[in-house]
Formats: structure tokens, sequence, C-alpha cells
């Protein structure tokens, strides 16, 4: 940054980055933890599959990621959120499991119960 001018420029660049992330237009938010925990888990190939199969399949969903979601023995841990806020936590991902999310939750509305935090225990 070495003027006002490059700061304003960098202030809008993320005004647009929030603008996108908010978008009503989108039918679900993905959620991939990326803390410490997550990462070396695997989060990084899980979280770079999702980005790739929304754009692929040109969905209306945002992809983002977050820090610590709090329960480091299932990461990497993925979270989809519906317009109505309802919540699905995913465990123990990998990149496999990530396309098949994309598939049956993001393209058919079909839960994918077997991932979901209900079926393990800590």
């Amino acid at each position: 940054m070495k003027s006002l001018k490059d700061l304003e420029k960098m202030r809008e660049q993320a005004k647009k980055k929030m603008a996108m992330r908010s978008d009503d237009e989108n039918q679900y938010r993905v959620v991939v933890g990326m803390a410490t925990c997550g990462i070396a888990a695997g989060a990084r190939p899980v979280l770079n599959k999702l980005v790739e199969e929304v754009a692929q399949h040109h969905l209306p969903v945002t992809v983002t990621q977050t820090g610590c979601i709090g329960m480091c023995t299932l990461e990497p841990i993925v979270e989809v959120f519906d317009k109505e806020g309802n919540k699905t936590t995913y465990v123990l991902m990998n990149a496999e499991k990530a396309a098949e999310v994309v598939t049956r939750h993001l393209i058919e509305g079909q839960v994918v119960t077997e991932y979901t935090v209900g079926k393990y225990k800590q």
C-alpha cells in the first residue's frame, strides 16, 4: 500500500468479497473449519474440492472458511447452512466425501447422514 488511493481500492475489494458472502440468491453457505487442527487433519483438500465442485456445477453456494469449530477429534469439519439457517455438520471429511456432499446435499437436497456428527461419538 503506497497511497490513500491504494487503501480505498483495497477497501472496495473487501466490500465486494463481503457482499458475495451474504448473497441472498445463494441456496447454501458451506463453512470449512480451517484452524490448525482442521488443517492438520486435512481440511485444505476438502476446502479445495468443495470450491472446485461448486464452481464446476455453477451452484448458488457460498464456500467460506472459519477457525476452530470445537470438535478437534472429528476434523476436518464442514458445516452446511441452508437459507432458513438450518445447519448440518459433517465430520471426518475428505475430498471424496466432500464431492459426495456437493452432489447429494447441495444438488439433490438430501443430507448425507452417514457423514454427520450424529453418527460419531467423541
